[in-house]
């Protein structure tokens, strides 16, 4: 039986539907969005909440000459479908296919490369503010969630888009969920507002009664006439906070009733002020085992549609997330001082259980990154022992506060960034390909990058026993299967440790390079070539001692790391070369591999690696063509 959505290839295709027929059609996608995601993964619960949403907005704007901007671009997948990709949408997150966010160099319908939370409002008012300028009539309408209006920058455009009064809208999608459970005062804020009546509504009723008990009501009636906007503020004060910063504000709306938000959108579309619509949706609306765990479908692998269940990977060893997670309980066992934050992450950084154990020691900021980070220094600064753990995407947003909070004053705080280096199906906005260089460059930082679980154990306990600020990088996904110390053991800062010993090459690896270059090294000896492999282990500092002597001993020396080349490890091993060692003909062939100067697109992380030359077989290609070279 065809399908109304095989029928639309544009938005414009839209505005011919009844709102009978657009409800049908959102049923489809939800079918299509379920069908698909569970055999690529995906961000199914948030894109599931907002299907009737981006449908009244596509149906009442005329995009791309109007502007759509979403927030993060989890809740894109209807927009994605409405737009011309429904023949694409199975290749959706997969290497070469389209994007799991929005992305304009994908369509002419996505406005910005989306990825990270709270960044919509700035793009919107920016791209209201050109208009402006050229003196165009295009609208603009950004969707941002509840748990992203947290986010400091949010607050900065709230800020901005109230003072310059240009004509926009902003649709608040208020689900009470983020990734995790929202918290903060802005969460209990929108709480009341989704329970409250409308201002309008209560207003005039409660006039009503006052009026029908005589003189007295009537009386009090006047008075309140008479201060400005005290009805509102007795009355329904939630919408204040939005109106006060100078955006007029809607009543909650059904964010599920296609109607009612094509009537008000088309209304707030006339205003020549900015209007923030309070829309309130269901995360996981139209699948039921996204509807009862909506934290889980946020981000979902493959799954089974019947049951909900992700599918087994087959693999057998543990995550470094949960290696990490139970090492930090036991560490904090020990240690009463630990107090452990996370930024709306809990269940993707392990802290749940963390959460569960210790709830008088565990800080869920919310979205905002800049403030766990400055947190950590306050709390240090008072005595306590932070630990951060933030995905390493993320952590880019609190540069500022690791440098001047932490670094400068010298704090003892452990920042554990989760997924470092590639981390696969949610492309360039979420590899992890940064951390080794802005953690490295900063004064004070010491960084460990560990190459197995065991590793990962041991470097906690290790960056808990240093002074000031420390970073531990590890990547996503399975560990080595390496058997876990039970009670663990102090590193020796900056110190290597050589894995094969070899005269011809030696490959300096940090992280998860480490078993890609042994790896290289076991398919190089079977051709006759010698190759020492040292995990590097320490980033900063770094073993200079090893890198001198694998400079002075073999032909080539080679790095490799899943981390922007610029700045980065291979960088740093350059450096101790350069100001170590005098220029002689002695000196090596120096190579680093890693990532080039550009962005990574999605894909598998084994796909990634072999695209970049930095798995295994091209480790060993490039060792053979620099030997040839010689």
């Amino acid at each position: 039986m065809a399908r109304i959505l095989d029928m639309i290839s544009s938005p414009a295709d839209l505005k011919v539907l009844t709102d009978d027929e657009l409800a049908i059609l959102a049923s489809e996608i939800r079918e299509q969005m379920i069908s698909t995601t569970s055999r690529t993964g995906g961000h199914l619960a948030p894109s599931l909440g907002v299907v009737e949403l981006v449908l009244a907005c596509h149906s009442v704007l005329n995009c791309p000459k109007d502007k759509l901007v979403f927030d993060v671009g989890h809740q894109s997948y209807a927009h994605k479908l409405v737009t011309g990709r429904l023949e694409q949408f199975d290749t959706l997150r997969t290497f070469g296919g389209i994007s799991g966010f929005t992305k304009p160099n994908e369509s002419e319908y996505d406005q910005h490369p989306s990825g990270h939370a709270s960044d919509s409002l700035s793009v919107a008012l920016g791209l209201a503010m050109a208009r402006d300028l050229r003196g165009s009539d295009e609208k603009i309408v950004s969707i941002i969630g509840d748990a992203a209006l947290s986010g400091g920058m949010a607050f900065e455009a709230l800020n901005q888009i109230g003072q310059v009064q240009t004509p926009m809208v902003v649709i608040l999608n208020d689900n009470e969920m983020s990734i995790a459970k929202n918290v903060g005062a802005l969460s209990s804020y929108l709480g009341r507002s989704r329970t409250s009546r409308s201002y309008t509504q209560t207003r005039d009723n409660i006039q009503s009664k006052l009026e029908s008990t005589g003189r007295l009501g009537r009386g009090l009636v006047d008075v309140l006439r008479n201060m400005k906007d005290s009805i509102k503020q007795f009355i329904i004060p939630n919408e204040m906070l939005f109106e006060q910063l100078g955006l007029v504000c809607t009543a909650p709306l059904d964010g599920h009733n296609i109607p009612e938000l094509k009537r008000t959108l088309e209304a707030v579309l006339e205003s020549d002020v900015p209007v923030l619509m309070h829309v309130v949706t269901k995360k996981g609306a139209g699948y039921e085992p996204a509807e009862k765990n909506p934290e889980k479908f946020h981000g979902i692998a493959p799954f089974d549609i019947a049951t909900g269940e992700v599918k087994s990977s087959g693999g057998g060893a543990p995550k470094y997330t949960s290696v990490f997670s139970q090492a930090l309980l036991k560490e904090a066992e020990a240690n009463q001082d630990i107090v452990a934050i996370t930024a709306a992450m809990s269940s993707g950084t392990g802290l749940d259980a963390f959460a569960k154990q210790f709830p008088e020691r565990f800080i869920d900021v919310g979205i905002a990154e800049e403030h766990a980070v400055g947190l950590a220094s306050g709390l240090a600064l008072g005595g306590k022992l932070p630990v951060v753990a933030i995905y390493s995407t993320f952590m880019q947003r609190a540069i500022d506060q690791l440098i001047i909070n932490n670094a400068l004053a010298n704090t003892h705080a452990v920042f554990c960034l989760d997924r470092g280096g590639l981390v696969g199906d949610d492309g360039p906005t979420h590899h992890g390909m940064f951390d080794l260089t802005y953690t490295r460059m900063i004064p004070n930082m010491k960084v460990l990058a560990p190459s197995n679980e065991a590793q990962l154990v041991n470097g906690l306990h290790t960056a808990l026993h240093l002074d000031g600020p420390v970073t531990l990088r590890y990547p996503r996904g399975e560990a080595r299967g390496v058997e876990v110390p039970d009670e663990p053991e102090m590193l020796e800062v900056g110190k290597s440790i050589t894995t094969r010993e070899g005269d011809d090459v030696a490959i300096l690896a940090f992280g998860r390079m480490v078993q890609e270059a042994e790896a290289a090294a076991d398919m190089l000896a079977e051709e006759g070539i010698s190759v020492r492999v040292v995990d590097m282990l320490w980033v900063k500092p770094m073993d200079e001692e090893a890198i001198c002597k694998a400079s002075l001993e073999t032909k080539l020396v080679v790095t490799v790391e899943d981390n922007i080349l610029a700045g980065g490890a291979g960088s740093g091993a350059m450096e101790v070369l350069t100001r170590r060692l005098v220029p002689s003909d002695r000196r090596p062939q120096f190579v680093m591999l890693g990532i080039p100067d550009e962005f990574v697109p999605q894909g598998k992380v084994p796909q990634l690696y072999h695209m970049l030359g930095i798995d295994a077989e091209g480790i060993a290609d490039t060792v053979r063509r620099q030997l040839a070279a010689l």
